[in-house]
Order: C-alpha cells, then structure tokens, then sequence
C-alpha cells in the first residue's frame, strides 16, 4: 500500500453566514491523481486553498504526509512555523499565473528555492533550467511574463511550483485563464507529470482529461460530495441525477 500524501477529514469552511464546504473528506495517495469537478460555488478551489492553508478551515482535519496540521478548535492553525514547513512540500497552480512581472522566467524560478529554502543559487539555477526544458521552455529563461503567451506562463508556473521539490502539486482550474487554443500545451504537461507518478490534487472544467488521468474523481455539489469514485464509473455510470445534468452541461 502506497503511503498517504494528503488527507482531509470533515474539511469545513464558512464565510461569515455562508458556509462553502460542509463537512468534505478526501485522500490522496502518493502517486494518485484526484481530480475535484463540480459547479461554480461547489467548494473545489476553496477545499484546496484550505490544504494549502491560503484559507483557514473553520473545522476539520488536514493531514500531510502524516502530519497532522496542528489547528486551534476555530480550524486556525496552532503553529504557524509548521503551516510555513508543510506548504514548501505542496506546489499550487492557480488559475492567474502569478508569475513576479520585474522578474525573468529563470529569475522567477529560483526565487524561493534560494531566499526561502536556502538552496544554493548555482544549484537553484540547475534545477530551474532542467524544469523550463520539462515544460519546453528552454529558450524563454531570459524572457519577462509580459513577452510569453498565457499557455507559456502557466507552464513557468507549474516549473515554479515544481522547482520546491514538492511532495504533491495542487491544481486550481489551471487552464481556464487561457485561450482555447493554448489549454492542450498546459494540459500536456500536466499529463507528463500524472504518466511519472507525480501526487495531484486537481480542480477542472476539462472533463476528457480528468477522465484520461484520474485515479478518483470527486464531484461536489454544494460543499457536498455528491458522488465520488474512479473515473470510468464517474464518467461511464454516473448514479447522481446531479452528476448526470452535470456532465450533460459541460460536454
């Protein structure tokens, strides 16, 4: 049995009277790809902003590689120095590029690694050019953001994210800033990561490909899971009159 990357216990998050997810339990084993579809306001992004602790779980449990996250009985975290530890071992892709606009592509790449892990900077500067060539961008280090396409961007991104050695990537919709014509560019490389075994948590509206890669697909209605399963029952046999006008709207 492969050991756990990710776990999620009775995740609950409210904003003021809203309450956005209530009650979500998933897991992720190293190597799985979990793909988490649903509609607009059905909690995807915010369940991931809770692993990655961007937002404050107003209750729940959050494990990372076995280590509970320590949190008060409000969800806010106990220990800040082990949020700030167990965040460097989860990459996160948002759907914005985020990318340092005064910074070069390689500049970008090596930022945290160097100012925050204490990575050497030659050593940085070799992991940052093996990852630009992983994501066919080679030629682009000395480019700034504003001189690369979107699909060019996210894929720096996913180079950012990747060059912190992750234990697991996170997701949040990371094609659906870009034009069409330059989502498959972004999906290739996330489907390169999934085909060498990399731990994924992934939020997206691209049905096809989350059937292609998943392990388990989650669908969450309304901070609920509605139904969950492998892909080929989820997409093939769906059993949620909800999934099913779901899925009948997206494709």
């Amino acid at each position: 049995m492969r050991p756990e990357a990710i776990r999620v216990t009775g995740l609950r998050k409210s904003f003021g009277a809203l309450e956005v997810l209530k009650g979500v339990s998933i897991s992720a084993r190293e190597g799985d790809v979990v793909t988490l579809i649903g509609g607009s306001g059905s909690g995807k992004s915010t369940l991931l902003r809770c692993v990655n602790f961007l937002e404050t779980p107003s209750a729940g449990q959050i494990v990372i590689g076995g280590e509970e996250v320590l949190c008060r009985a409000d969800g806010r975290p106990k220990d800040r120095r082990q949020i700030e530890r167990l965040r460097q071992s989860l990459g996160m892709v948002f759907q914005q590029f985020n990318l340092w606009t005064h910074k070069t592509v390689l500049e970008n790449l090596i930022e945290v690694p160097v100012h925050v892990l204490g990575l050497p900077k030659e050593e940085a500067v070799a992991r940052a050019r093996h990852l630009l060539d992983r994501v066919g961008l080679a030629q682009k280090e000395d480019a700034y953001p504003a001189f690369l396409s979107g699909g060019q961007q996210q894929r720096a991104a996913i180079a950012r994210a990747l060059c912190m050695q992750p234990r697991a990537m996170l997701f949040d919709e990371p094609t659906s800033a870009l034009d069409p014509e330059l989502v498959g560019e972004v999906l290739a490389v996330i489907r390169s990561l999934a085909d060498e075994g990399r731990t994924m948590l992934l939020v997206t509206h691209e049905m096809r490909f989350a059937r292609e890669v998943s392990d388990h697909v989650v669908y969450l209605y309304n901070g609920l899971i509605e139904e969950q399963g492998p892909p080929e029952q989820l997409f093939g046999d769906p059993q949620s009159s909800r999934l099913k006008q779901f899925l009948k709207s997206v494709t």
